[in-house]
């Protein structure tokens, strides 16, 4: 029997280091977090208890239970158990809460952590145990509960005020605020013409090259109009220039350092056209590893950091790599040393690299999906670049006046193309790239003739919209949220209808604008940039030990109460939902504009008592089939088109007396060609189904009511040979749909209806019903940093109360993927 229990995060961890390990131990997982705050507290209630010390109330989740139970189990009889959970501040907390909820003794415990899961790193991991990190913990707790304060305190209020289901979050609503302030920046723009002049030249020896006019005497250029512009043009044309300077200047660029977590996310949406999200979803798979030629291995150090460091051990295999594979004027003689920039930088670990560099992107195609082969390609290659020589360039300027004209003709060449060879860094915007090319051999002295002129009218444009790779960079220049939370923010955001993402570009929703205009008007300091850095600020202090975290909650959760109540007395919906108009209804009532769930609409000033309500005059929908028609139920009225909470329809206008409405939708989906057996009840077949709000497909049991299974994975036809449960698919991949695990699907082109495919462990968590979301004033609010707090904290306030017996706090809060890894902290209230 093993002598001891290691307990990391993901199944797929848990398989590589037990190999590592040897028999001697045991690897459970724990798939994240096991407990966390209650998602549904009660009425008026935090899951906190803000007058005694915000002393939490966990409770263990019921898709955690079995895995916390096997851990107590497995614990009884190890002689130690080694907590190897990831090495941020979430990983920290979790390995606390496993040895809490398990009611593991402090005395049986150490914590071991890597940064990456190779043979070398986990073994020099286990021989240099430490104890739990309580000022890690500490902080954790604190973001969690100031998390869960704003989020349960002001969504009440927004939903009460302007509509239900409404959220605000610490950091998601300093990030729809930018959204939204960007956007306005943009409608208040006032474009200014301008215009260039570009001069075509010819060298005595008929050489010919370009330059650019830059100063009019003596002046910068400044050409407001096309009349200005065609003067100077003909003045221009046909003079003889005389060259007055030329110089030339060499200069060096460096390389872009390695990765950060902030960083990958930014430039994978740049080169890749990954969201966030996605980026540490692929991410996260590479970490956990892979079967290579070499066998199982984590390819990659942890993604979530904010470090640009490089172990000295890597610095020298990456030397080794550049010199076989470009030769040696390519390499460094030693390492190049990144220092870490970011404001508020924390958990100062490796950045994100290969764990080996020899293992080169193109040994691993056979290993990889596709879109782990695309981003360990460009984890490679930003890496390998880093510790590359760097790019040599010479530019040549040439300064030509005559008259009052001067100007400027320059070129740039590139004498060593050093870490380029490998690697560039992406930009945000459409800035121009540095052109190459050479100018004819001058002289001072030399005299040029002009031979044509080109004028180029050009107009000042506004700031551009945010792409998610920019506004994680703007979040992460003002200290806003933490890299490990911006997936999860922007996910939130657009997850919950305040922005919405057109042609890669974030655009605010109307919605977005009124709940950030209340907010900045009401709870401005709340969602004001300095505001949010510093409590970044304020909880990395507890997390180096430097602040207690309790004092810290009471400084900050009395004045937002206090506003609050003062705002729930004050404000009225009417105050950001109804807007007076000059219209007029049938009855010559006065409409005003009202916001309803689909935006905004002409309604009837005394609704309820009169219901008439259209569209506002340019948003008018193109009339349905039928529109016009008399309604078949009662002869009198006619059929109208309408708007619901389902979208359009055709109803009769004599509604509320009559409420004939014309049942047309969306066709039927087409059912699958083969038959599926239901996982639930074994009797029933899965049938394709249309939801009736969003009229997206799913499919559930031909058995309905009696049996109500469904699922969003699409049947495939094949079965896993564990247990003959349905294959269905799942992004790239694809699941079993009785025990969740993950299937490997055949190459393309291969039939799967019939075959039985082998797939993982079973992974109940990844097929789990995803708890309803509640109704009233939270709708539905989650609180989403993970974890929770920790009892016995050095304030004073200990005596964590757990309820084994609770409902389970579902959600991101307490089930991170399945697959394991720490997903960062996140406000999504």
């Amino acid at each position: 029997m093993p002598k001891h229990l290691v307990i990391v995060e993901s199944p797929a961890k848990a398989r590589t280091i037990e190999r590592y390990l040897g028999d001697d131990y045991r690897v459970l997982a724990s798939y994240g977090h096991v407990r966390d705050l209650p998602e549904n507290p009660g009425k008026g209630k935090f899951g906190v208890d803000v007058d005694h010390g915000f002393v939490p109330e966990y409770v263990i989740a019921e898709d955690r239970r079995k895995q916390v139970d096997a851990i107590q189990k497995a614990a009884r009889t190890s002689d130690l158990v080694w907590l190897a959970t990831d090495l941020d501040r979430e990983g920290e907390a979790i390995a606390w809460h496993v040895a809490e909820a398990a009611g593991v003794p402090a005395s049986k415990t150490r914590r071991v952590t890597f940064s990456e899961i190779t043979k070398p790193a986990i073994e020099a991991a286990f021989r240099n145990p430490r104890d739990i990190d309580t000022d890690l913990v500490d902080a954790q707790q604190a973001r969690r509960i100031v998390d869960r304060l704003v989020g349960y305190t002001l969504s009440p209020l927004i939903s009460r005020k302007v509509r239900g289901g409404l959220s605000a979050g610490r950091v998601q609503s300093v990030a729809v605020r930018l959204v939204v302030e960007r956007e306005r920046e943009i409608l208040a723009f006032t474009a200014r013409e301008y215009w260039t002049l570009r001069a075509m030249l010819s060298t005595a020896a008929g050489e010919p090259f370009e330059a650019e006019l830059v100063k009019i005497d003596g002046a910068a250029l400044e050409i407001a109009d096309e009349a200005t512009a065609e003067r100077h043009v003909a003045a221009l044309r046909g003079r003889t220039l005389t060259v007055s300077s030329v110089g030339t200047r060499k200069q060096q660029r460096s390389p872009a350092p390695p990765f950060t977590t902030s960083t990958l996310q930014q430039e994978a949406s740049r080169k890749l056209g990954f969201s966030p999200k996605r980026t540490m979803s692929v991410a996260q798979r590479l970490y956990e590893g892979a079967d290579t030629p070499d066998g199982h291995v984590g390819l990659i150090t942890y993604m979530r950091t904010d470090s640009t460091a490089i172990a000295g051990i890597a610095m020298g295999e990456a030397r080794d790599v550049i010199q076989a594979r470009y030769g040696t004027d390519y390499a460094m003689p030693k390492g190049r040393v990144y220092k870490t920039k970011t404001k508020g930088a924390q958990e100062a670990h490796e950045s994100i690299r290969p764990t080996s560099f020899a293992r080169d992107p193109d040994s691993l195609a056979a290993s990889l999906k596709a879109d782990e082969l695309r981003l360990y390609r460009l984890i490679w290659q930003r890496a390998l670049a880093s510790q590359m020589a760097a790019k040599s360039l010479e530019t040549t300027t040439a300064e030509l006046v005559d008259g009052p004209y001067q100007l400027r003709a320059s070129a740039t060449r590139t004498l060593f193309d050093g870490f380029a060879r490998v690697y560039t860094e992406g930009r945000d915007d459409d800035a121009e790239e540095e052109g190459e090319g050479r100018l004819p051999a001058l002289a001072k002295g030399d005299r040029v003739a002009v031979t044509d002129v080109e004028p180029t009218q050009h107009f000042t444009e506004p700031p551009p919209r945010f792409t998610e790779a920019s506004l994680v960079k703007a979040l992460e220049e003002h200290g806003v949220g933490r890299p490990s939370t911006y997936a999860a923010t922007l996910s939130t955001i657009v997850d919950r209808g305040y922005v919405r993402i057109e042609e890669r570009r974030l655009r605010p929703e109307l919605i977005g604008e009124i709940v950030t205009d209340l907010l900045v008007a009401h709870f401005g300091d709340y969602v004001d940039l300095a505001f949010t850095a510093r409590m970044e600020e304020e909880l990395d202090e507890v997390a180096r030990g430097e602040r207690q975290w309790v004092p810290l909650l009471e400084a900050f959760y009395g004045p937002l109460r206090d506003r609050v109540a003062d705002k729930r007395r004050e404000l009225k919906r009417a105050d950001f939902t109804t807007e007076a108009t000059d219209e007029v209804c049938s009855e010559g009532h006065p409409m005003v504009i009202r916001l309803g769930r689909n935006g905004r609409f002409l309604a009837c000033s005394l609704f309820p008592e009169h219901k008439e309500s259209r569209p506002l005059p340019g948003d008018e929908q193109p009339a349905l089939p039928g529109t016009g028609e008399p309604c078949p139920k009662c002869g009198e009225g006619v059929l109208a088109s309408k708007r619901g909470r389902f979208g359009p329809f055709v109803g009769c206008s004599r509604y509320p007396d009559c409420d004939y409405i014309q049942r047309d939708g969306p066709p039927p989906p087409d059912q699958l060609p083969f038959e599926v057996v239901c996982p639930k009840n074994g009797d029933g077949r899965l049938t394709a189904r249309r939801a009736r709000k969003s009229g997206n497909v799913f499919w559930g049991c031909s058995a309905y009511p009696k049996c109500d299974y469904t699922t969003n994975h699409e049947p495939l036809g094949a079965v896993h040979d564990a247990d003959d449960g349905p294959v269905a698919r799942r992004e790239e991949g694809a699941i079993c749909l009785t025990c969740g695990a993950a299937i490997e699907l055949p190459g393309e082109g291969t039939a799967l209806p019939g075959l039985r495919l082998a797939g993982g462990p079973p992974d109940p968590a990844a097929i789990a019903p995803r708890a309803p979301r509640s109704g009233g004033a939270r709708g539905g609010s989650r609180s989403g940093t993970r974890g929770g707090s920790r009892s016995g904290a050095r304030t004073g306030a200990r005596g964590t109360r757990t309820t084994k017996g609770g409902k389970a706090a579902s959600g991101r809060a307490s089930s991170r993927r399945a697959g394991g890894g720490s997903g960062g902290d996140s406000d999504a209230a």
